[in-house]
């Protein structure tokens, strides 16, 4: 299923970078059409909010079953279906005449972006070997992922002001098509689906449940706070159900998560890494936009324009993290190497954002601190998921990348909820300029912290020297023996689209949705 790949690794690149491109864009611009779809479509104020959380409720609740579904029926397949899933979900929502009919494109596109993801990254990196040209490679699709966030952002205010609303979910569907062609025509097709295990039903209804439970639950604290009875029910639900598809993958011969992959400092390290920076990075970027829009005076094209600095500081990050750290990848010398800098320098750059004033401007606020956090986001990007996929058999790239991109997914949105929670806290009622720095502030001293944690786990858990995962064993019920892992095919698991800084409409405060 996986030799193929090898033979053709430019194509694999260029479909894998295209489609992650076309996931980063859609994340980032709609956001910025949400005042005027609430208009056009008639949403009731709270009902708004599902227009965001409706995609990662499914994305986020889906990303194991869609990674594991890769293993067993093969990237391709996967990336080709999800594809057409997201693209045919993006012309429904462009012709949405009702509220209810928008939610429900978002939901496909949550659900095709599911299969998507974890097939493109898991293709891509099962196509290069471990070392630099597989650093390489994630540095290009770092990149392109970084610019389809920013030029989301911008997109979506220049179609929404000067085009229509309409348009920020249409214009997905030229580049899902160019996707597609890259697949279908430099990609060779896979050997057949692996019918020698059995798709883990109850793994999938456990996870997907837990999962989407523990989103649903941390989305509405928006509206209903951390300790009212519906959101600690919802979590403790998800606590639950999480910990029966615990249980239940440990006992499970074919699992849809196998519990061992956990054994292996890289993949536990990174995972926790990745939990840690993007809940960090996510924040900052929602209150570096409430900070220009609400203190600044500035308007949602306008803030969205102002982050193209960051975009093209994060691209430098990732071509000195491919260029300069990947050639010093070896045996000796891994990921961890990039980083730690990485970390320590995105922290820096929030801690430099955590000075923000209401008497200041672009120049002297945004500009200097976006670039170094963009530098520093740049350093960890690649390095993350290279150090994620060090001693994965190729068979479990499906799997690890479910669990990656999952890991990245609840980090932004667990820390984007609770940051947004001491945020409020600190401006408390008042809506002036000044409290709401303070508000905006504290919560990006905060995001600096969790940098410097990253850091941490960096440096302790982190080894230095590769080491294999522990393999699978042979499954029980099967007289045909196991494939054994192949080391010099390990796979990445797949990370979804960065999101870019949602554009926030003046009349917005904190107690808005934090998206």
């Amino acid at each position: 299923m996986y030799k193929n790949l090898a033979g053709r690794p430019g194509a694999v690149l260029a479909a894998a970078a295209v489609a992650q491109f076309v996931f980063a864009l859609d994340m980032s611009v709609v956001n910025v059409a949400l005042p005027a779809i609430r208009t056009a479509l008639g949403f009731a104020p709270l009902d708004l909010s599902w227009v965001v959380h409706i995609y990662a409720l499914t994305f986020g609740g889906l990303l194991l079953l869609g990674g594991r579904a890769c293993d067993l029926y093969g990237h391709r397949r996967l990336l080709v279906g999800g594809l057409a899933v997201f693209g045919l979900c993006s012309l429904a929502g462009g012709l949405a005449q009702t509220p209810w009919q928008l939610i429900a494109a978002r939901a496909g596109q949550g659900l095709g972006a599911a299969a998507a993801a974890p097939a493109a990254l898991g293709m891509l990196t099962t196509a290069f070997p471990e070392g630099p040209r597989r650093v390489r490679a994630l540095g290009v699709w770092s990149a392109v992922n970084a610019a389809g966030g920013a030029l989301g952002v911008m997109a979506g205010g220049l179609l929404t002001e000067y085009v229509d609303w309409r348009w920020v979910m249409l214009v997905n569907l030229p580049i899902v098509a160019a996707a597609l062609a890259l697949v279908l025509a430099g990609v060779p097709a896979g050997g057949p689906p692996d019918r020698r295990e059995r798709p883990d039903v109850l793994g999938a209804v456990l996870a997907t449940g837990g999962v989407g439970l523990l989103v649903l639950g941390v989305v509405r604290t928006d509206t209903r706070g951390w300790g009212s009875p519906a959101t600690v029910a919802t979590l403790a639900a998800a606590a639950a159900l999480l910990a029966a598809f615990a249980y239940a993958e440990s006992r499970a011969s074919a699992p849809l998560l196998r519990l061992g992959l956990l054994r292996s400092r890289w993949v536990a390290g990174a995972n926790v890494l990745v939990f840690l920076a993007a809940a960090g990075q996510f924040a900052a970027f929602y209150f570096m936009s409430l900070y220009m829009q609400q203190v600044l005076g500035m308007g949602a094209a306008a803030t969205g324009t102002a982050f193209l600095p960051f975009s093209v500081s994060l691209v430098a990050g990732t071509v000195i993290a491919t260029r300069v750290i990947a050639t010093r990848v070896t045996a000796t010398r891994t990921p961890r190497a990039a980083l730690v800098p990485g970390a320590l320098l995105a922290a820096a750059g929030l801690a430099w954002c955590a000075c923000i004033s209401p008497h200041g401007g672009f120049l002297t606020d945004v500009l200097g601190p976006c670039a170094i956090t963009g530098v520093g986001v740049g350093l960890v990007l690649a390095p993350v998921a290279a150090a994620a996929t060090t001693g994965v058999a190729s068979r479990e790239a499906g799997m690890a990348s479910g669990l990656f991109n999952s890991s990245r997914q609840l980090g932004g949105c667990v820390g984007l909820a609770a940051l947004a929670t001491i945020a409020a806290l600190r401006t408390g009622p008042a809506t002036d300029p000044a409290a709401l720095n303070a508000g905006y502030a504290l919560s990006l001293a905060v995001s600096a912290g969790l940098c410097v944690i990253a850091a941490v786990v960096a440096i302790v858990v982190l080894p230095r020297h590769r080491a294999a995962v522990p393999p699978a064993p042979r499954p029980a019920a099967t007289a045909v023996p196991a494939v054994p892992a192949v080391p010099a095919v390990p796979a990445v698991p797949a990370v979804p689209a960065v999101p870019a800084v949602p554009a926030v409409p003046a009349e917005n405060r904190l107690e808005g949705t934090p998206s």
